[in-house]
């Protein structure tokens, strides 16, 4: 049985990794994460999470003699914490932290040196298996359409473009042999003039409950191929990360994608 310790659990994306990991067999969730003086602390994770009492009583500190694997979808700041904690105790981690800039992804590889990681912005199984088939137009289509990422999520999302709309950018320009940094292009107003070939484009929608909606316009003259992925709840991305850990518990220092644990890569 793994023992799974999960971060944020107070939180909307948290509760529902409380109750997958109920759903899930051989997984015991044995830890309950969430930020210092958060109103929460002390209550069990199972009633809060909308399930049967657990006995996990959500907490401030870790423990690292009660858990196996820590799942983190929280803050960019507490997750460079938790990445300190999982290497000193050598810890196994899933990340699913979306916002995380150059300096938290270099952190992410290094730390990767010395214990298991799985970092992924989007752990549902679709919207990984969209992934491949980015790749797949990108090689076909080439240089020769117009290439736009727009992405929709609720009105409490603080980052933008979303982790997701950023890692479908970045496939698509590897694919093309493109740098994002620099063929990128967030949002648009005014006289913009004729819009380049090679730039990939970002719109954002922050709006409601959307849970998560992404498309890629691949745009030529006379048709448009439209690569779709809408998430109606956050389960899709609970039950991804526990199939992530399941996967996780006999690999070796690395880091990996949810491409590796689909073995689509």
């Amino acid at each position: 049985m793994m023992r799974i310790a999960i971060a944020g659990a107070a939180g909307r994306m948290g509760r529902n990794l409380v109750l997958a990991c109920s759903d899930t067999d051989g997984l015991e969730l044995t830890q309950a994460l969430d930020r210092e003086q958060s109103p929460a602390l002390g209550t069990d994770s199972g009633t809060l999470a909308g399930i049967a009492e657990n006995k996990v009583l959500i907490s401030d500190t870790l423990d690292a003699s009660a858990f196996d694997i820590l799942i983190d979808f929280t803050h960019p700041s507490a997750t460079t914490g938790h990445l300190d904690f999982c290497k000193q105790n050598n810890k196994r981690m899933v990340i699913g932290t979306t916002g995380c800039d150059a300096t938290l992804e270099q952190k992410i590889e290094e730390t990767g040196k010395s214990i298991p990681i799985l970092y992924a912005p989007n752990m549902s199984v679709g919207v990984n298996l969209c992934l491949e088939l980015l790749k797949m137009a990108a090689q076909v289509l080439g240089d020769t359409v117009d290439i736009e990422i727009i992405e929709a999520h609720h009105r409490n999302k603080v980052d933008a473009p979303s982790g997701t709309a950023l890692k479908m950018g970045a496939v698509i320009a590897d694919e093309l042999g493109r740098d994002l940094n620099e063929c990128a292009v967030y949002g648009r107003e005014g006289q913009t003039g004729v819009r380049e070939r090679g730039t990939i484009g970002f719109e954002t929608i922050r709006a409601g409950d959307i849970v998560g909606e992404h498309t890629v316009l691949f745009a030529a003259e006379g048709e448009r191929i439209e690569i779709t992925h809408k998430a109606s709840n956050r389960m899709t991305f609970a039950h991804g990360a526990m199939r992530a850990c399941r996967w996780m518990e006999t690999r070796q220092a690395g880091v990996y994608s949810m491409q590796d644990v689909l073995g689509i890569t």
